[in-house]
């Protein structure tokens, strides 16, 4: 019997899973990128932070075997910091937790609840929603108390962390010391404590009614590659885009596999029940599926099936995929070869301005250490005699990271790019200022607010910039949203390519941006180096949204409607 399931393969794409566990020949995985080493280096940094933190509480304990943590459970050891589970051998599932605390007893049992620790954000605002919340100093569930207006986020990260709950909860009940209530916690990256009930309907994605359904299909995959370990003869699994696949280290190798079937799977963003339900409808290719009509897939969830004689495959699946009529387009879209749009063509536009100013920031950690503006004088002679001149404005903070440094950084910005809106307005000329993702640029300023700095704005100044009438800030992303339909992503990189755009830097990307500042707080000309490629970076993006948004208002407008694109034979190889 070869390995068991871990926690993390709950969820994984189920080619990964056989070929860990060893792959036909010429088949290996590559060597992880300098950002996903960047992140698990940020993870582990975090986790041994928090597990001294727990070490050090009273009544903790840190096993170093099996042997010990079965003594621990046994003895009822209040918290046992990174213990090492035994093996749920009938189960073939293995856990590893951060923690386990006590939370009571049943009969001569003492049993626990497991607690993992994570880098990530695990929660966001909700109003109608509320979370129990402990602290570090404070584990356990009794000690915990309800914060109201936030919940779980709906992300496969924090999907991930529940079923990897689930999963230890079941390995704890293997050897009986799981906790009846079925209570477990994740620790966030500012180190709150998030308590859920890993039995609970309304954590459906990650419940272990939903657990149990993922677990067995891998666990058939784990039975299909011990025969194939044993007899030979075809590999049991084939490979299938899954979200993982932008970090998994075979993906190079199924990329081309599917790429030359021209998959389905590889249409953004499907799940593997979906995947499988499409081709038992004989939707195997991207082509396949750009073929169907989208009017009928909505117009299938509003009606019964009434004549089972005139029935299309849309009016199956529509009534099983929801986003059916989306995964139609971004398929149309990849057989393209180009975004199409949403809109008429005289509906696609970006607001525009006398003067125009594109807005960027870089952060780390959370915290911002560079804002960037390029100003575009629309209007060429727009302000000329007033100190108005077209080019990037970039303000840094090289030196330590900071609330209070994130504040001051912004307090310089705010008052170059206020006193140059103001003196625009004065002159009876239009402003707009445009960011990509407003969602970032807004919390950053938010933040800098929040803390303060004398002399630096205050949150009615945000306000009122942002309320303007008409609009002096514009999301870019939005409005692409609103009209542009791509094969999946929109970001960045991948709109402003399809309009044009190079950058200068060989691979921009914002998790590549963090390894270059880490260079950058240092000293020497390798730090000097690695300023000017952030600096030139951010202002490649202010760039790269000042393209995008021309774009909108020219090319774009002749891209072929999503409605009209004609798919010819084999468009999606």
């Amino acid at each position: 019997m070869g390995q068991p399931l871990r926690a993390d393969e709950i969820n994984a794409c189920v080619h990964r899973v056989a070929l860990v566990r060893g792959a036909p020949d010429g088949v290996g995985p590559c060597a992880p990128s300098a950002e996903v080493q960047r992140r698990r280096r940020d993870a582990d940094s975090f986790r041994r932070s928090v597990l001294t933190t727990l070490s050090a509480l009273p009544g903790a304990t840190r096993p170093a075997n099996t042997t010990s943590t079965r003594s621990a459970l046994a003895e009822g050891v209040e918290l046992i910091v990174q213990p090492r589970l035994p093996e749920d051998v009938t189960g073939r599932r293995r856990a590893a937790v951060h923690a386990l605390v006590r939370v009571g007893r049943v009969g001569p049992r003492f049993v626990y609840a497991p607690i993992i620790v994570k880098n990530t954000e695990v929660v966001e605002p909700a109003a109608t929603r509320r979370l129990l919340e402990g602290s570090l100093e404070h584990l356990g569930p009794g000690e915990a108390t309800f914060t109201d207006g936030v919940g779980l986020r709906a992300t496969p990260t924090v999907t991930r962390h529940g079923l990897a709950l689930a999963h230890a909860t079941l390995v704890l009940a293997a050897i009986g010391h799981d906790d009846p209530a079925r209570r477990a916690a994740v620790v966030d990256r500012r180190r709150r404590v998030w308590w859920v009930d890993v039995s609970a309907r309304e954590n459906r994605r990650f419940n272990l009614d939903t657990y149990q359904s993922l677990y067995a299909t891998r666990l058939e995959v784990l039975a299909a590659h011990d025969a194939w370990l044993e007899h030979g003869g075809p590999f049991p699994t084939a490979p299938y885009w899954h979200r993982e696949c932008l970090d998994c280290p075979f993906a190079t190798r199924c990329a081309e596999e599917l790429a030359a079937r021209d998959d389905v799977s590889l249409v953004r963003f499907t799940s593997l029940d979906q995947q499988l339900l499409l081709r038992e409808h004989g939707v195997r290719t991207r082509t396949d599926l750009a073929r169907l009509d989208p009017a009928r897939t909505r117009a299938a969830r509003r009606r019964p099936l009434v004549d089972p004689t005139d029935t299309t495959t849309e009016d199956v699946l529509g009534r099983h995929i929801d986003t059916l009529d989306e995964l139609i387009y971004r398929a149309r879209a990849q057989c393209a070869g180009t975004p199409l749009r949403i809109v008429d063509a005289d509906a696609v536009h970006c607001p525009r301005a006398d003067v125009e100013v594109d807005v960027d920031m870089e952060s780390y950690d959370d915290v911002t250490y560079l804002w960037g503006a390029l100003v575009t004088r629309a209007t060429p002679d727009a302000l000329a005699w007033d100190g108005v001149r077209d080019g990037y404005q970039g303000r840094a903070e090289w030196g330590t990271l900071s609330r209070e440094s994130e504040a001051r950084l912004f307090a310089d910005f705010w008052q170059w790019f206020d006193d140059l809106r103001r003196r625009v307005l004065a002159a009876g000329l239009s402003f707009r200022a445009y960011c990509f993702w407003a969602q970032a640029e807004d919390g950053a300023m938010d933040r800098a607010v929040a803390t303060g700095w004398p002399d630096g704005p205050h949150a009615d100044d945000l306000r009122a910039f942002r309320a303007a009438s008409p609009s002096q800030w514009v999301d870019v992303h939005q409005l692409v949203r609103e009209q542009i339909q791509t094969e999946g992503p929109r970001g960045l990189k991948t709109l402003a390519s399809a309009a044009g755009f190079a950058w200068r830097d060989p691979t921009p990307s914002g998790e590549a941006s963090m390894l270059w500042y880490e260079v950058a707080r240092g000293e020497g000309e390798d730090a000097e180096t690695a300023r000017r490629r952030l600096l030139t970076y951010n202002e490649d993006d202010c760039r790269a949204t000042r393209v995008l948004r021309e774009w909108l208002n020219g090319p774009a407008r002749a891209l072929t409607h999503r409605d009209d694109a004609v798919v010819k034979e084999g468009a999606g190889e």
